[in-house]
């Protein structure tokens, strides 16, 4: 039997990568049932300052075709005690790179008060959107 009911991650699985699928199926290993959040179009130039590559329809798609993956959802928030509310997981899981960030370890009381347990998965080293979007780019320049 998995240790949690409901599982939720959320990222924005722009150019999807095996990190990106490491973390998913890394977290269904923990629960029964997985709900993934993919932060809006929207929610990404809010907090990241950039314009996705993918847009978040096809980005939800992806995410949604994945076996580990049990509901997709787009999301438009990073707070995490409002995705509680909609999601009623009782366990959040992240990459560990996180571990030791301010903002994650007022997350992790934040849901603990709330009876939800923040898990910190490993992260797949030496692989990431940015780092592929600037292989790309310089790809182009040549």
């Amino acid at each position: 039997m998995k240790k949690y009911k409901v599982g939720f991650t959320q990222g924005t699985y722009d150019m999807f990568h095996i990190g990106h699928l490491n973390l998913i199926n890394h977290a269904k290993e923990y629960c029964d049932y997985l709900i993934v959040g993919v932060n809006s179009d929207a929610l990404v130039e809010e907090y990241k300052h950039k314009t996705p590559v993918i847009k978040e329809g096809e980005r939800a798609e992806i995410v949604r075709n994945i076996k580990a993956v049990d509901e997709c959802v787009i999301t438009t928030t990073l707070d995490k005690l409002v995705a509680l509310e909609l999601y009623h997981f009782d366990a959040i899981f992240i990459g560990d790179d996180w571990k030791g960030n301010p903002r994650w370890e007022q997350t992790k009381i934040d849901l603990f008060k709330k009876g939800v347990n923040l898990v910190f998965l490993p992260h797949t080293i030496g692989v990431s959107s940015t780092g592929l979007r600037i292989v790309k780019s310089k790809k182009v320049e040549e």
